[in-house]
C-alpha cells in the first residue's frame, strides 16, 4: 500500500472509532480506489458500511476484494471479520484460512481460524489450530482458554501441567492471568477437582474485576428507569406495514440456556437465527423520538427518549436490519440482553414472539461467575455485584411478566434439558412454528454458533449443568448471603 493510502486508511479508522462514519467512509473509499490487490482498507471500508447499516454494499466490497489474485494476511483477516458481521460464515472461514496460508507463522491468524472452526463444530480442527497458535506464540493466552473450552478434558488428555506452568511465570500480566485462570478452572472442573477449580475461577474473576471501572449502582439505576418509563402495557395496535409476528426474541441472562433453545428452534422448517445481534437496540437508539420539540428532547434522558420513540420508524428500521437479504423465514434474535428492551419491542413489534429463558439463581450466578465474557456483563466477576445485578434483573423481569402476562413464553432451563421434546414443542407452538421431534438433536444442527456455548451445543442435550453450583457449595456462601440480602428467593435451598 502506498504511503498516502496508509494515511487515508489510518485516518478513516480513527474517524470510524470517533463515530464520524460519513467522513470515515469517504476516506476509506479513497484508500481502496487505486488498490490492485486485497488490502486491509477493504475490510475497513466494509466495516464502516456495516456500521452505517448498508450490509449489501459491505458484502459487495468483501466479494470484490476477495477476488484479487494477491493479498496480505491482514487483509484477508479484516475481510473475514466483516464476513462474520454479515453472517457469511463460510466465506469468513475460507478467508481466515487464506490468512494462515499467507502468514503461517503468525499466531493470531491461527487463533482466529480456530475460533471459526469451533463455530462450525469442527472441534478437532479447532484444537489443532489452537495448538499451532500456542506453538508459535506461547504468550498469546487466548488460545489456551479457547482450547480448554473446546471439549470435556479427561485424566488422560488435558493441559493442567502446561496451564499451571504458565500461571507460575513471575512476569505474568493480569490479562494473561485472567485467561489462564479461567482455562485452568474449566479443566479442573471437567476433572471434578472442584476446590482447586474454584480457586482458579476466583483468581481469574478477581483479577478481571480489578481491571474494570464498574459500579453496579449505574446498572441498578438503568434497570429501575426502564421500569419507570415502561410502566404499563402499550396502548398501540402497531403498524400493519411490518409483519412483526415473524420475529422471535429469545432473551434472559447469559448462560441461562438461550443458545440451547435457539439451536432447537432453528432445527425447525423455515426458521433462521440472526444470532446475538444488536439490531433492535440500534434501531431504538438511532431513531429520534416522535413529535418531540428539540428543547423537550434535550431535557430527556436516554430512557425517556426511548419511551417516546417513533415506533413505526423503529419497526421499519429493525425489520431492515433483521431481514437483510429478503429471506421469508421466521427470524430469531437470540440476544440475551434484549431483556432490557422488552417494553420497547412490544410497542414497536406488537406481534413479535417473546421467549424468556430462566434458570435457578445459584446455577445462573455461578455459571456467569465462571465465564469470561470479554467486555460484556461486567457485573459477573464479583459475588456482591452479581447479587445486586441479579436482584435488579429479577425485578425487571417481574415487571415484564406483570405488564405482558402470557404474551411472554417462559422456558425454564432445567425443564428444557429434562424434557426437551415437550418443552421445545411448547416453545415452538408459542412462536407459531411447526414442531418436529428431531429438532432436539442439536448435535446435528449444522448452523454456525459463535456464543460461549459453541462447543457444548455440538453434543447431545445433557443435564449435568443443572445443580452444578452444589459442587461449589462450600465456596458460595458470600453470594448466597448477598442474594438473600437483596430479597432474592433461593428455591434451591428451600
Amino acid at each position: 500500500m502506498h504511503a498516502s493510502s496508509m494515511t487515508l486508511d489510518a485516518e478513516a479508522l480513527r474517524l470510524m472509532h470517533a463515530g464520524r462514519l460519513g467522513e470515515a467512509l469517504r476516506l476509506a473509499q479513497r484508500a481502496v480506489a487505486t488498490q490492485k490487490s486485497c488490502a486491509p482498507a477493504h475490510g475497513l471500508l466494509a466495516a464502516i458500511l456495516i456500521r452505517l447499516g448498508r450490509p449489501a454494499e459491505a458484502d459487495a466490497v468483501v466479494e470484490s476484494a476477495a477476488r484479487y489474485a494477491a493479498g496480505t494476511a491482514d487483509a484477508y483477516d479484516a475481510l473475514a471479520r466483516a464476513s462474520v458481521a454479515l453472517g457469511r460464515h463460510d466465506r469468513a472461514n475460507a478467508l481466515y484460512r487464506r490468512a494462515v496460508e499467507c502468514s503461517p507463522n503468525v499466531s493470531r491468524h491461527w487463533y482466529n481460524l480456530a475460533a471459526s472452526e469451533r463455530g462450525f463444530g469442527r472441534i478437532e480442527r479447532a484444537e489443532a489450530a489452537c495448538d499451532r497458535a500456542i506453538a508459535l506464540n506461547a504468550r498469546d493466552y487466548r488460545g489456551y482458554l479457547l482450547r480448554s473450552e473446546l471439549r470435556v478434558q479427561t485424566a488422560a488428555a488435558n493441559h493442567l501441567e502446561q496451564l499451571r506452568r504458565e500461571l507460575s511465570r513471575p512476569d505474568l500480566d493480569d490479562n494473561a492471568r485472567v485467561l489462564l485462570g479461567y482455562a485452568l478452572g474449566k479443566e479442573l472442573d471437567d476433572l471434578h477437582q472442584y476446590d482447586d477449580a474454584f480457586k482458579s475461577f476466583a483468581l481469574a474473576a478477581g483479577t478481571r474485576r480489578r481491571q474494570l471501572a464498574y459500579d453496579v449502582r449505574v446498572d441498578e439505576h438503568k434497570l429501575r428507569r426502564i421500569i419507570e418509563v415502561f410502566a404499563r402495557a402499550p396502548d398501540r395496535a402497531g403498524s400493519s406495514r411490518i409483519d412483526s409476528g415473524r420475529f422471535v426474541f429469545i432473551f434472559g441472562l447469559p448462560r441461562s440456556g438461550t443458545t440451547l433453545l435457539e439451536r432447537i428452534l432453528t432445527g425447525l422448517p423455515a426458521v433462521r437465527s440472526n444470532g446475538e445481534t444488536d439490531h433492535f437496540a440500534r434501531a431504538l437508539l438511532t431513531i429520534p423520538p416522535a413529535h418531540q420539540p428539540d428543547a423537550a428532547r434535550g431535557a430527556m434522558d436516554v430512557f425517556a427518549r426511548a419511551a417516546a420513540a417513533d415506533w413505526d420508524a423503529i419497526a421499519a428500521e429493525y425489520a431492515r436490519l433483521a431481514t437483510a437479504g429478503g429471506t421469508p423465514e421466521v427470524v430469531i434474535e437470540k440476544q440475551p440482553m434484549n431483556y432490557l428492551y422488552v417494553g420497547a419491542i412490544r410497542r414497536a413489534l406488537p406481534q413479535a414472539r417473546l421467549v424468556l429463558v430462566s434458570r435457578s439463581p445459584l446455577d445462573i450466578c455461578f455459571a456467569m461467575y465462571r465465564t469470561l465474557f470479554g467486555e460484556a456483563y461486567q457485573f459477573s466477576y464479583d459475588f456482591h455485584d452479581l447479587a445486586r445485578y441479579y436482584a435488579a434483573y429479577a425485578r425487571l423481569i417481574d415487571h415484564w411478566r406483570n405488564a405482558f402476562g402470557a404474551s411472554i413464553h417462559e422456558v425454564h432451563y432445567d425443564d428444557l434439558v429434562r424434557d426437551p421434546i415437550g418443552v421445545g414443542a411448547a416453545a415452538a407452538a408459542a412462536c407459531g412454528l411447526q414442531w418436529r421431534d428431531a429438532a432436539v438433536e442439536v448435535e446435528h444442527n449444522a448452523a454456525v454458533c459463535l456464543t460461549q456455548s459453541a462447543a457444548q451445543v455440538r453434543r447431545p442435550i445433557y443435564g449435568s449443568s443443572t445443580g452444578r453450583w452444589r459442587h461449589y457449595r462450600a465456596h458460595l456462601e458470600p453470594v448466597i448471603q448477598a442474594l438473600r440480602g437483596q430479597g432474592v428467593r433461593l428455591p434451591e435451598l428451600d
